[in-house]
């Protein structure tokens, strides 16, 4: 009962602020079901975690872009990676970097599986951001440390 509970949450999650008290748990079915309910918006999917330092750089910066952005109909999902016991550190830093959108801790059964759905060049390495126009379709998957402005550039063309 206690899945159902947090995947019927997920439409509402998807456009909310993260609650104070935890992140969202999202597994291989949460993840296509919020990628499902982003549609009518651009969706920017980070995955990071708080012991990769680009990921730490980067997150203020997607921060920023979305602040500009949203207002066209751009959405930010951050996802971490980090251990579940980690996640209170997760919650801290998504704070401290002004995440506005949801935040989520992944919790999947086979993480190979997990990152081969999202794309088969992936390797798992963080960060990565993976990129979905208003239909919910995957445009791009950005691996490694990405450069902003190219990533801006890609959502300028789908907003």
């Amino acid at each position: 009962m206690k899945r159902r509970t947090l995947l019927a949450a997920l439409p509402a999650a998807l456009l909310a602020a993260p609650p104070a008290d935890k992140l969202i748990t999202v597994d291989e079915a949460g993840y296509a079901k919020m990628v499902a309910n982003a549609k009518g918006k651009v969706l920017l999917v980070n995955f990071w975690a708080t012991w990769c330092q680009p990921c730490r750089k980067e997150m203020p910066a997607l921060a920023k872009l979305v602040a500009r952005l949203s207002a066209k109909g751009m959405v930010l999902a951050t996802i971490s990676a980090d251990e579940p016991e980690d996640e209170a550190t997760a919650r801290a830093f998504v704070r401290q970097a002004g995440i506005k959108g949801p935040s989520y801790l992944k919790q999947v059964k086979n993480d190979d599986k997990f990152i081969a759905s999202l794309d088969p060049k992936w390797s798992g390495a963080l960060p990565a951001l993976a990129l979905y126009d208003r239909t919910g379709k995957k445009v791009r998957v950005f691996i490694g440390e990405a450069d902003l402005a190219k990533v801006e550039a890609d959502l300028l063309k789908l907003l």
